[in-house]
């Protein structure tokens, strides 16, 4: 409850993990039908809200957790990316792992189903309107970013 509308200087604050296989593919998650914003569209790996008191690598560590069952320590991992918008702060992170799909185990409240896809079919997903609707050169970020995970990621 109460007013969660935000003063001036004021950010919610959001985490983001997309995690892809040592293939390169990226783990994606379908929302749930009911949830009130982009119910039953494709997602990336895991976001949501940065509890009081958490960095962001905590949070994005904690919601990879509870909606996928994923382990993984980014408590002392960097965003690879931070998006700041209207009241709010994204913090994005790029995770490697092996991850077979029958370990998953889905919160049923926030996710309806998981996959694995590749760059390519998460931009045709966007097309036809399966996937939320981000900016295609966002997608292709995320995937540049793991991509150069090995190596410098400016071409000097």
């Amino acid at each position: 409850g109460g007013d969660k509308r935000l003063g001036k200087g004021e950010y919610h604050l959001t985490a983001h993990v997309c995690v892809f296989s040592p293939d390169g593919r990226m783990i994606v998650q379908r929302r749930a039908e009911f949830k009130a914003l982009w119910g039953g569209l494709w997602d990336i790996s895991a976001s949501g809200s940065v509890l009081a008191g958490e960095s962001t690598g905590e949070g994005a560590q904690r919601e990879l957790y509870e909606e996928l069952g994923i382990k993984a320590d980014l408590k002392d991992e960097q965003p690879r990316a931070t998006f700041y918008h209207e009241n709010c702060i994204s913090d994005y992170y790029v995770v490697r792992a092996e991850v077979p799909l029958e370990a998953v185990r889905l919160q049923k409240s926030e996710v309806a189903e998981v996959g694995y896809a590749t760059r390519d079919e998460i931009l045709a997903m966007i097309d036809d309107g399966r996937f939320i609707p981000y900016k295609k050169s966002f997608i292709d970020m995320m995937f540049d970013m793991n991509e150069a995970k090995d190596r410098n990621m400016f071409k000097l």
